[in-house]
Formats: C-alpha cells, sequence, structure tokens
C-alpha cells in the first residue's frame, strides 16, 4: 500500500466515522466514532505528500479539481447513505468490512451488574475466550434443512403418482444435488469471509508494528464508550500493546469486530454442510428402500419417520434457542408436516391434470 493510498484510507475513514456518529442516537457511541475519526485524521496528515492535495485521493490517484482534497468512493457514499436510513447497528457488518474500528460496541454488552468490563490484561483475556456451539448449530440446521427439503420432494413426486423407482431415483438426485449445492454455497461464503478477515487482520498487525501509542488510544476509546474510566482503559490498552501478538487478538475483537480464533475453514465448513444435509435428507428415503412399492403404508411410514425426525432436531435447537423443549419440537413438526402436505397436494394435483391431459 503506497503513501497516498493509506492517506485515502484515513481520510475515507475519518468521513465514514463522522456519517456513523451522525447516524448513532447514543451519546457515548457517537462520541466514540467522532474522537476515532479525530484519530483517522490525524493519521492521514502523517501519511499527507506535497502531492495528495492536488489529487482526489483514490486508489488510481486520478487527477482532481485543485479545490477538492478527497473525494469519498462511491462504494463510502452507498455505505453512510444506508447508515443514514437503517443505523450504525444494522450496518456493522458491512462497516467492518470499510475496516471501521470501535463496531464491537454493538455486539458486547456495556458495564453491566454482573458482567463487568475489563480492569486488568487478565480480565480481557478472559473476556475473548470462545464461546461453543456454532458449528454444531450450523450442522443441526442442515440437517433439518436436508430433511425438510427432501420430504417435500419425495412426497410431492410420489403424490404425483410416480413409480416407485422414480420417486427413489429423484429422492437420491434431490439429497445429492441439495448436499453439493449446499457445500459449494458455504465454501464460498466461508471462503469470501476468511479473506476478508485476513486482509483486515493483516492491516491491523501492520498499524500494531507502526502506531503503537494510537492503537492503544483508540482501544481505549472504545473501553470508555463501552462504560470503562478513560485512565483505567488507557492502563489496560497500553499494558495490552506491550505484548503485540495478544493484543493484535484484541485489537481484532475490538476495533473490527472480528474473532481470530473463529476464520473457519472453507473445506471443513463444505464438508461438514454436505454430510449434514446428506443425513438429514436420507432419513426420507429409507422407507422407499427397505419397501418395494410406493403405496400407502410406504407414504404413512415416510411422514412417521420424517415427524420422528423432525421432533428430535426440534428437541436439539431448543438447547440453542433456551425456549421450552417441547414447543420448539413439536413447533419442527408442523412445520415441515404443513411443507410436506403442501407438496402431496400439488403433486397429487400436477399428476391428475397431466394425467387427464
Amino acid at each position: 500500500m503506497t503513501r497516498l493510498d493509506s492517506w485515502y484510507h484515513e481520510k475515507e475513514s475519518a468521513w465514514l466515522y463522522q456519517r456513523v456518529a451522525a447516524a448513532e442516537p447514543d451519546p457515548r457511541k457517537r462520541n466514540l466514532f467522532l474522537q476515532l475519526a479525530a484519530a483517522a485524521e490525524e493519521q492521514a496528515v502523517k501519511w499527507e505528500t506535497p502531492g495528495a492535495r492536488a489529487v482526489v485521493a483514490s486508489p488510481s490517484a486520478a487527477p482532481a479539481p485543485p479545490k477538492h482534497t478527497f473525494t469519498p468512493a462511491l462504494r463510502a457514499r452507498i455505505v453512510a447513505r444506508l447508515v443514514t436510513y437503517f443505523g450504525p447497528r444494522a450496518l456493522r457488518s458491512v462497516l467492518a468490512a470499510m475496516k471501521l474500528r470501535g463496531l464491537s460496541v454493538y455486539s458486547a454488552p456495556a458495564s453491566v451488574a454482573g458482567h463487568p468490563m475489563p480492569t486488568s490484561l487478565s480480565d480481557v483475556g478472559a473476556r475473548h475466550r470462545g464461546g461453543l456451539g456454532s458449528n454444531l448449530r450450523a450442522s443441526v440446521f442442515g440437517v433439518s434443512d436436508g430433511l425438510v427439503s427432501n420430504a417435500s420432494l419425495v412426497l410431492g413426486v410420489a403424490g404425483a403418482g410416480a413409480a416407485h423407482a422414480y420417486v427413489l431415483l429423484t429422492g437420491t438426485a434431490g439429497m445429492l444435488a441439495g448436499a453439493l449445492s449446499m457445500a459449494a454455497g458455504e465454501y464460498v461464503s466461508v471462503r469470501s469471509q476468511r479473506e476478508m478477515y485476513e486482509y483486515q487482520i493483516a492491516l491491523e498487525r501492520e498499524e500494531v508494528a507502526e502506531y503503537p501509542k494510537e492503537e492503544a488510544e483508540e482501544l481505549a476509546l472504545i473501553y470508555e464508550a463501552r462504560g470503562l474510566e478513560l485512565e483505567k482503559a488507557r492502563e489496560v490498552s497500553h499494558a495490552l500493546l506491550a505484548h503485540p501478538e495478544q493484543a493484535l487478538d484484541v485489537l481484532a475483537r475490538e476495533e473490527l469486530g472480528l474473532n481470530p480464533d473463529d476464520l473457519g475453514s472453507p473445506w471443513g465448513a463444505a464438508i461438514s454442510s454436505f454430510v449434514s444435509f446428506a443425513f438429514g435428507a436420507a432419513v426420507p428415503l429409507i422407507p422407499f428402500v427397505t419397501a418395494r412399492s410406493t403405496g400407502t403404508a410406504t407414504l404413512v411410514t415416510t411422514a412417521a419417520v420424517t415427524c420422528i425426525a423432525l421432533f428430535c432436531i426440534g428437541l436439539v435447537l431448543s438447547l440453542f434457542t433456551g425456549r421450552d423443549a417441547l414447543k420448539g419440537a413439536l413447533r419442527m413438526v408442523l412445520i415441515g408436516a404443513g411443507a410436506g402436505v403442501v407438496s402431496f397436494i400439488v403433486g397429487r394435483a400436477l399428476g391428475v391434470a397431466i394425467g387427464g391431459g
């Protein structure tokens, strides 16, 4: 990154911080973003070169009218407009992609009874221990998607009066196609997210090495916005910056709202999605594999097996939602059963229409 690119980035960050502050109703958070805007302006001055005033600062450094020193990019203007309409909290993931800091104030609770702000370096480390359940939760939802989608597909085809072999072939194709689609989509999603995280963390690493005092001050401002007294926040942040690697980890979380320990593996996510979806999609096929015909008994067995599996999934999901387990399980059964009934009715109607034609 050239000096001109760095100057432009800081100017754009300052400009966006000001728009975020203008849209932020909370005075403490608004003050945080105004101070971050001022800090970005100071950084821009350090990067500024004599030639920077004669151009519209952009990655291509295109010439601009002499009266302008900075023009925000189209992307930044769109983001600023969205922030005005929807507010910073709703746009925090977009703002993180623009490398704005301080976004953890929207994802981490302020200092409240029973959940105090960190007042020492060890407290910071304790607060950043990873949680659990994200991978398991994704797998459970993958099983649920496979189960409902393939059960609906199989019942719809069976309702149309298709032969047993065709129903089994269609269900197997649906299972494979759905699992591959889920795997491909998850790979692209996690790969893109990981690249964004790696890029932002790399930039943060450079800034920690070049401007440790400024980074410590920005972190202190974030802690102040979340309820810690400024002098104590400065004490914690300066102690943290004495350990660069640990500092990078905390800065990524607090300034960028990222979790370096949770970047994710694209291949791992793809394989997990494939297996979980395929597992769920295979359940409605079991009765058709064991039966020799697509009769009423086979359809009833398929519906019963599917409902039992949905009930179990609902029970597992209650562990993540904290809601009543029985109600959650029954809700899953009703949703899945509704999808299956609609698919069967539509399939029967189409079968009659095509057969009659």
